[in-house]
């Protein structure tokens, strides 16, 4: 299948710094000429934004939960295969997933499918052979688990490296692999659970160069590199389900990207491309309409509330897309793209208006709404799939609808949704014709014949409301 070197960073938990340090190593790594291919675990679309700026090569994500284990080790192969080394970023700490009694959702979990060493990333700030006792419980937990090393994060000096180094080897634990002092790489902006988008990063050959230099003088590349190289080879695969290509190179999908609306995974846009959809990105902020002749919109998510005020402004693209939704093609929206459909967004004591066409303003809350997986099934038959149809995605939002759209409205609920954690369910998601909105941004890769009747979808030929009247 692979025998491509890779190697995962992951945390003992959230905040230590681990995105910072994977950027690092990625930069360093392409200064010695190295092809480096990415992957960040779990549903962030925000890492994978500066790993891609970094590497130079897009990044994808390697999500369990979600994807399930044939879907992840067939992604990674065909996207590392042609690559020096991979480099796979973790999520939370790296027992953390869906589930507090199994690997399930974890960077663990895809360590142990692509039997891939682990980096291991610890906040090392007051710590001296205490750090030898936590190594040696992540070490041990799991035994299919291979700890590659220790990256001592925030540590206080080189007297202090030479302790914690001491401590691992003295209790026969992986080496330590680099020791990072304090504000030794350069801040990153970050915003809720993480950094900012890489939009907002100035990324430049300035910053990329000062990530490297850190690397270069406080971890020791060569014994990572070698770890990865140990990573033994995975076994082949069956063949892949052949791709249906429904479409031609007349479908043409629009697809919202700028600052305001970037939260997308590169491999669906991969299985579209796959299945001959032209995907024509256009940005709701800049461009005055959408672009022309296209069978579809896709709205993702991403940060409308950052930028209401230049999307409220811009009349003549709020017109253009109103207009699409009333046209009888196909409008798929998640999370802010849902916003964005909405009557408006209301913010303390201002508001800005929106396309209009879900008949709800939304509000912006202090507190976070709602975080975790959500396990989705279709109530009617929509743009990705018939009634009964189950799947995955992930809810992460502070945004709330002010009304109900379906109270004598026409529109109608789309989703039961099951949240992972609790089990708890409810009725999400919204659809009139051929619109369909949600909060839960869905892996729509993963299932084929989800993405392939949204395919299919978009190549209908478009009627018209007098020929709708005829019928």
């Amino acid at each position: 299948m692979s025998g491509c070197p890779r190697l995962v960073i992951a945390g003992s938990h959230s905040g230590v710094g681990k995105s910072s340090l994977t950027l690092a190593l990625v930069a360093a790594l392409r200064q010695r000429r190295l092809t480096v291919q990415t992957f960040k675990v779990g549903p962030d679309y925000l890492d994978p934004g500066h790993l891609s700026r970094v590497s130079g090569r897009p990044c994808y994500n390697l999500d369990g939960w979600m994807c399930g284990r044939d879907y992840v080790t067939r992604l990674f192969a065909e996207r590392s295969a042609a690559a020096d080394i991979a480099i796979i970023e973790g999520v939370m700490g790296l027992y953390d997933g869906s589930s507090p009694t199994s690997l399930d959702g974890s960077t663990a979990q895809i360590a142990d499918w692509l039997q891939a060493p682990v980096a291991l990333v610890v906040n090392s700030h007051g710590m001296a052979r205490s750090l030898a006792a936590l190594v040696h419980g992540y070490a041990s937990f799991e035994p299919t688990i291979t700890l590659a090393g220790v990256i001592a994060n925030f540590c206080g000096s080189d007297s202090h490296a030479t302790l914690l180094s001491q401590a691992l080897q003295a209790a026969n634990l992986p080496p330590l692999l680099g020791a990072v002092p304090r504000n030794a790489l350069p801040a990153l902006p970050s915003r809720h659970l993480g950094l900012v988008s890489a939009t907002e990063t100035q990324w430049n050959a300035d910053l990329i160069q000062q990530l490297a230099a850190a690397a270069g003088q406080h971890l020791n590349l060569d014994h990572l590199l070698q770890q990865a190289r140990n990573a033994p080879p995975l076994p082949p695969l069956p063949p892949a389900p052949p791709v249906e290509v429904v479409a031609d190179s007349t479908v043409r999908l629009a697809i919202a990207r700028d600052a305001a609306f970037q939260f997308y995974y590169q491999d669906l846009f991969d299985a579209l491309e796959q299945r001959g959809v032209e995907l024509v990105f256009f940005s709701p902020l800049d461009d005055e309409e959408l672009p022309a002749h296209c069978n579809g919109l896709y709205l993702g998510g991403g940060y409308p509330e950052e930028h209401a005020e230049q999307l409220s402004c811009n009349h003549t693209m709020l017109n253009s897309i109103r207009d699409f939704c009333n046209s009888a093609r196909p409008v798929y929206a998640e999370c802010g793209g849902l916003m964005y459909l909405s009557l408006g967004l209301q913010e303390e004591e201002k508001s800005w208006p929106f396309v209009g066409i879900l008949p709800s303003w939304a509000q912006m809350r202090s507190r976070r709404k709602r975080l975790g997986y959500m396990e989705v099934t279709l109530k009617q038959p929509t743009l990705i799939g018939a009634a009964g149809t189950r799947l995955r995605g992930h809810e992460f939002h502070y945004s709330e609808l002010c009304d109900d759209p379906l109270v004598n409205t026409g529109w109608e609920a789309a989703y039961q949704t099951r949240t992972n954690r609790d089990g708890s369910v409810r009725d999400e998601g919204y659809c009139r014709k051929q619109v369909l909105v949600s909060y839960v941004h869905l892996h729509l890769a993963s299932p084929c014949k989800a993405l392939d009747n949204f395919v299919s979808v978009l190549y209908r030929p478009v009627r018209t409301s007098k020929q709708e009247n005829q019928r």
